[in-house]
């Protein structure tokens, strides 16, 4: 299984611009930018925190899981 971030699920359904969330959450755009293209490697729960408290939604909401293997890592 492999761990995947729904966050373009949860801003379309918020009617909310990647900008937007930003400018709320406080973290940089290209930041968020790589979480939502799935890049990140990981995830402070404090970020987490901030993207549910935005996003009025549960971890669970945010992170979910897909059938396949995680991409090998680049060095």
């Amino acid at each position: 299984m492999m761990i995947v971030i729904q966050l373009d699920r949860l801003l379309l359904e918020r009617r909310m611009s990647l900008t937007e969330l930003s400018d709320r959450v406080g973290v940089t755009l290209a930041n968020l930018s790589i979480l939502k293209t799935g890049k990140a490697r990981a995830v402070r729960f404090s970020t987490l925190d901030a993207l549910c408290r935005e996003l009025d939604c549960s971890p669970g909401d945010l992170i979910g899981q897909t059938p396949g293997t995680q991409p090998e890592p680049q060095e």
